[in-house]
């Protein structure tokens, strides 16, 4: 026999998890909050050089040159959403925070994945400077401290001792990446390798003296981004960022009113790698994993 049964159904009250992806460009850039559309920066771009004294006689002045660098904040990006006051009445999930929460996560992804892009105004690193040919390194536990010396190497030996000291090295790379750090920790014998092999490691870690960051969906297909930290800058439009408008019984297509809410926020930005540090940043060319 088969019985007709009405079953219960229970809605939850929260939105599922969304899979954000990693954004790392507040810890890696320099970030200039400003409603300034272009900042500019100067360097010396002809420097004087010491002379040698001698006693009783004149010494001549020289000149020194100054050349402007600018950042434009120009690149700008919206997201909005409209939501019927009948949805927003009837729907547990459809809240304020939770639409606001998501418009922010998006836009901030968007802001990683156009500083990923920038990948061409920094300097090359490929598989030479580790020791190898020219061409794309092939990531593996068995070089990638090779990876890591060799960055510090080549930071140094621009003179960039000072900013390595103050900021510390990092490589932001794939989840491929940050398992061969893992795997290369765990066969040798240090505290942090034997925190490794207990817990593992999530978002970010400090290891071989350099910070290592993760993303998959923001990279550059075969390029790694790697350097000092905070020498990549990045201006942001202060007015807009994290300004969030609640716009109701916005505007339709036909110009009629539509009897809901709009939800609404934007960003403005621009970069700058600057003359003197791009020694400092690169563009680490990797094979595919």
């Amino acid at each position: 026999m088969a019985n007709t049964v009405t079953y219960e159904t229970i809605y939850e009250n929260v939105l599922q998890d969304r899979l954000d992806h990693p954004t790392n460009w507040k810890e890696i850039c320099s970030v200039k909050l400003s409603n300034t559309r272009i900042i500019s920066t100067s360097y010396w771009s002809t420097t004087p050089a010491v002379q040698s004294v001698t006693r009783g006689t004149g010494f001549a002045f020289q000149d020194f040159g100054e050349t402007a660098e600018t950042m434009t904040i120009s690149t700008e990006r919206d997201l909005g959403v409209y939501v019927d006051f009948g949805d927003l009445a009837q729907s547990p999930w459809t809240t304020r925070n939770e639409i606001y929460n998501r418009i922010a996560a998006l836009l901030d992804e968007f802001i990683e994945t156009n500083l990923l892009a920038q990948n061409a105004s920094w300097t090359d690193f490929d598989n030479s400077h580790i020791g190898g040919g020219a061409g794309n390194i092939t990531v593996s536990a068995a070089n990638i401290d090779d990876i890591a010396r060799a960055i510090k190497r080549r930071v140094r030996k621009a003179n960039g001792h000072k900013q390595l000291q103050q900021y510390g090295a990092f490589v932001e790379g794939r989840p491929e990446d940050l398992e061969f750090v893992e795997a290369f920790a765990q066969a040798n014998g240090f505290q942090t390798a034997d925190d490794f092999l207990k817990n593992g490691f999530a978002e970010q870690i400090k290891y071989l003296d350099t910070h290592w960051y993760w993303n998959e969906s923001e990279q550059t297909a075969n390029h790694l981004f790697a350097g000092v930290r905070k020498m990549h800058r990045i201006g942001i439009l202060e007015a807009v960022y994290g300004v969030m408008h609640d716009i109701k019984l916005p505007a339709g297509s036909t110009n009629n009113n539509l009897s809901g809410m709009g939800y609404y926020s934007r960003i403005g930005l621009g970069h700058l790698a600057p003359n003197t540090v791009v020694p400092l940043l690169f563009d680490v060319l990797v094979a595919t994993p």
